[in-house]
């Protein structure tokens, strides 16, 4: 499995360090589309700026970086859903096929939008990947259960130490009482 993962990080990221680099560079290109999204995002979220460029720039820089530290396997998970994080806002501002007239050029949206839907799967299956070692979760549950076995190993030794304490003591008070 490690053979793969070192295949496979890098062709998922492949896509986002190439389109991130061409935003951050070139914001200009799709920031007229980006507009209905940014806006509305921007109301809500301070850290996004108002201006499409900027936030196309930022979004950009963003996927640039999280897909150079997926694809060389830096801290893959938190990568991978940050990518996730980015693709939403892109999806859905780049590929609106719902708005659009021509069947041909909807068709073609569609299947970006599609596309992209497969790569946020990836994406998500990449963020849960914990490369064979065991989850927080399950380590969580997995202390949880050590340390109730643990008490129950305490209590039952405390009660046979108890039980041999008590017949110790009525060893001693025949021998005292003879």
């Amino acid at each position: 499995m490690p053979v793969l993962r070192a295949f496979a990080r890098p062709l998922l990221a492949s896509v986002f360090a190439v389109q991130g680099g061409a935003s951050l560079l070139h914001p200009e290109r799709v920031a007229a589309r980006a507009a209905p999204i940014v806006a509305p995002i921007a109301e809500h979220v301070p850290a996004v700026p108002a201006d499409a460029e900027q936030a196309v720039r930022i979004n950009g820089a963003v996927q640039l970086a999280g897909a150079t530290l997926l694809a060389l396997g830096r801290i893959p998970r938190l990568s991978a859903l940050v990518i996730a994080g980015t693709l939403v806002p892109t999806t859905l501002a780049g590929h609106r096929f719902w708005e659009v007239d021509d069947p041909q050029e909807r068709a073609q949206d569609r299947i970006h939008f599609l596309k992209n839907l497969a790569i946020l799967g990836g994406l998500l299956l990449a963020a849960a990947d914990t490369a064979g070692a065991p989850s927080l979760a399950w380590r969580g549950r997995h202390a949880a259960h050590q340390a109730r076995r643990e008490v129950a190993r305490t209590r039952r030794t405390a009660r046979v130490a108890a039980q041999a304490g008590v017949r110790a003591g009525r060893v001693s008070a025949r021998r005292r009482g003879r």
